[in-house]
């Protein structure tokens, strides 16, 4: 809501939300009230239509499959930012999310919304499954390494760090800040549902099935994800300056992606704010391994700043505009 009150180029003219039907907006987000007059409206899909060009759905998995059909039938465009149009496959979903779907062809045509990786579809797409923080933030350190085909796919693993926000805003007792606070601790441990979005996109850019190790942590902090991503080298031969000049090539077309310089390693703070990813890369020739360090907001990058990337890519717009590429620092 922050990021689409202040583009210039959208017009907020519905929210829609059952459990807060009646209430105004700024009754959930006092801090947004100078900003949104609106209040929120029960969900009718035939008011959505007659009245808005492009939705975006931001609800609970499984609730999105039920209305992005009936929105694209009827002309809207649509972002959802739920994991329910992010499979290719819905068996895997179904797998990992519990729910059994009816709408396969719609789904079908959905596209993946990592703009560095997907541009020219998402820009003649109608839906658009807008990806989870984790795989957008890790998917963006591995994507080089294996279109090149620079690393074994096999040994890569995935160590990632995010703050509580991405836990939602809902009371969650491990959330909580005598829980969360002085303390870092994994979790999901080989069953995040985070796995296999990251594995269907490293399998698409290796043209084959790729299985990664992927463990994420809570840190003691509101925002921000760091990744870090470790692969065993094809080409032990391979130095950073090599690896540097790979990455810089490949996201040379892509304004949110800063690739450091030797020897920096990216913070979440610089991040903070903005749709930026910072992404630093080192080798170890003592052990024949690339480390490549990526760092997102979560909220940002990781979530709705990406979605609006996609908005704007979708209606022909400047995939920058309205977007913020400064962090609030320190």
């Amino acid at each position: 809501m922050r990021l689409l009150t202040e583009h210039p180029k959208v017009e907020i003219i519905y929210l829609g939300g059952d459990s807060s039907a009646g209430k105004k907006f700024s009754q959930l987000y006092p801090h947004l009230s100078h900003g949104v007059k609106l209040t929120i409206e029960a969900i009718d899909l035939e008011a959505i239509t007659g009245r808005c060009e492009v939705v975006f759905l931001a609800l609970p998995n499984g609730l999105a499959c039920k209305m992005a059909p009936t929105l694209v039938e009827k002309g809207c465009k649509v972002l959802d930012l739920s994991a329910d149009y992010r499979f290719q496959n819905l068996n895997t979903y179904t797998t990992w999310y519990g729910v059994e779907r009816t709408d396969s062809v719609i789904a079908s045509e959905a596209v993946y919304g990592l703009p560095e990786l997907y541009r020219q579809q998402i820009e003649s797409a109608s839906l658009i499954g807008c990806p989870g923080c984790y795989p957008t933030t890790s998917l963006l350190a591995l994507a080089p390494l294996l279109k090149q085909g620079l690393i074994v796919p096999e040994t890569a693993i995935i160590d990632a760090k995010s703050g509580t926000s991405g836990g939602g805003r809902q009371a969650k007792t491990h959330l909580l800040l005598a829980e969360a606070d002085q303390s870092l601790g994994a979790y999901g441990v080989a069953r995040h549902r985070h796995t296999p979005e990251i594995e269907q996109i490293c399998s698409s850019l290796m043209a084959r099935d790729v299985k990664v190790q992927f463990t994420p942590h809570l840190v003691p902090m509101v925002r921000g994800i760091l990744a870090t991503v470790y692969a065993t080298l094809r080409d032990p031969g391979l130095v950073r300056e090599d690896l540097l000049t790979i990455y810089n090539s490949f996201y040379r077309a892509a304004p949110f992606v800063k690739i450091l310089p030797n020897g920096v390693y990216p913070q979440t703070k610089w991040a903070m704010g903005t749709n930026l990813c910072y992404i630093g890369v080192e080798v170890d020739q003592r052990t024949d391994r690339v480390i490549v360090m990526s760092a997102t907001d979560n909220l940002l990058k990781g979530q709705s700043g990406q979605a609006v990337q996609c908005l704007n890519l979708m209606m022909g717009w400047s995939e920058t505009l309205g977007l913020p590429q400064l962090s609030f620092y320190p």
